[in-house]
C-alpha cells in the first residue's frame, strides 16, 4: 500500500505546492483512490509533478463537504465518470455564512458532483472494494472529543479504512468527528487493531482539542504509524513527533506501507 500526499497545508520540499487543504492519492492493491482534491487546482499540478494519472482513478471519495477537501473538483481532468463515494449530506450542506462567493462554490462543487460522477452516497459503512473501507457516519464515543465543528454536529466527517496483513490503516481528511472515534470505528469495521493513522487529525488551538486525551489513547493503541498532518496546531504536532517520532510529511510525500 503507498500514499502520495496530493496536496497538505505544508510542501514536503521546495519542487512541490502546498495548501490548506488535503488530497491523498492511495495504491491499494488493485485499485486507485483519489481521497479529497483540496480546495484548488493544486492536486493536479503535483498529480503530474509525480508522474500520476489521475484518469486511472477507480474510486473518488470525500471526506466531508468543506471547500479545503471538495473545492478541487472544480477543476477535475475526468474525462469518464468515476465512482464518487461521500456521506449523504456533502450533496446539499453549506457553510453557515453570509458571504455570496462561498455559497456560490458550494453550490458549484455540489451541481459538479452530480453532472460529473457516478455518486454513491451512503451514512452506513461500505466495503467498496476487497478490504477497503468508507467508514460513513462516525460514532461518537470517546466522551472526550466534541465530534462538531463549532456549533454544526459534522455527521458527515468520516474516513477510509483499508485492511491490511499488519491491521488497519486510517486515512482521515479532517476529523472533526474526532480521530480517536474514527480509529474505534475503523477497527470495529475491518476487525483489525490499528497499524497507521494518516491525515488530518483536527488538533487546533480555536477548538480547545483534547491533546492530552488524543496522545493517551494512541499511546495505549500503539499504532506502528502515526502521521498527523494538515489541521493540527504547530506546538501539537511537535508534542505528538515527541511522543511518537516519525516524519512529518507534506505535499509531494510518499508513504510506502
Amino acid at each position: 500500500m503507498k500514499i502520495r500526499l496530493l496536496t497538505e497545508n505544508l510542501a514536503s520540499d521546495m519542487v512541490w505546492l502546498a495548501e490548506w487543504g488535503f488530497s491523498a492519492w492511495i495504491e491499494f492493491g488493485d485499485i486507485r483512490v483519489l481521497f479529497d482534491t483540496g480546495y484548488s487546482d493544486v492536486y493536479l499540478r503535483n498529480a503530474r509533478h509525480a508522474g500520476i494519472d489521475l484518469e486511472e482513478a477507480d474510486f473518488i471519495s470525500l471526506s466531508h463537504f468543506h471547500r479545503d477537501h471538495t473545492r478541487g473538483l472544480l477543476f477535475h481532468p475526468f474525462q469518464s465518470r468515476k465512482p464518487l463515494i461521500l456521506h449523504p449530506r456533502v450533496l446539499t450542506a453549506v457553510l453557515d455564512t453570509n458571504k455570496q462567493a462561498v455559497r456560490k462554490d458550494y453550490a458549484e462543487i455540489q451541481k459538479r458532483i452530480a453532472q460529473d460522477f457516478d455518486v454513491t452516497a451512503t451514512s452506513g459503512a461500505l466495503e467498496f472494494s476487497d478490504g477497503a473501507f468508507f467508514l460513513g457516519e462516525i460514532p461518537r464515543v470517546t466522551g472526550f472529543e466534541k465530534g462538531a465543528f463549532f456549533d454544526d454536529p459534522m455527521p458527515d466527517d468520516t474516513a477510509l479504512s483499508f485492511r491490511t496483513p499488519k491491521g488497519a490503516v486510517v486515512v482521515s481528511g479532517c476529523s472533526h468527528a474526532g480521530i480517536c472515534n474514527i480509529c474505534e470505528y475503523a477497527k470495529s469495521v475491518t476487525g483489525q487493531k490499528l497499524y497507521a493513522v494518516i491525515g488530518g487529525f483536527h488538533l487546533l488551538h480555536s477548538e480547545d482539542p483534547p491533546v492530552e486525551q488524543t496522545i493517551d489513547y494512541f499511546r495505549k493503541e500503539g499504532p506502528e504509524v502515526l502521521m498527523p498532518m494538515h489541521c493540527v496546531d504547530f506546538d501539537i504536532q511537535s508534542r505528538f513527533q515527541h511522543e511518537f517520532g516519525g516524519p512529518r510529511p507534506g505535499a509531494g510525500s510518499v508513504i510506502d506501507l
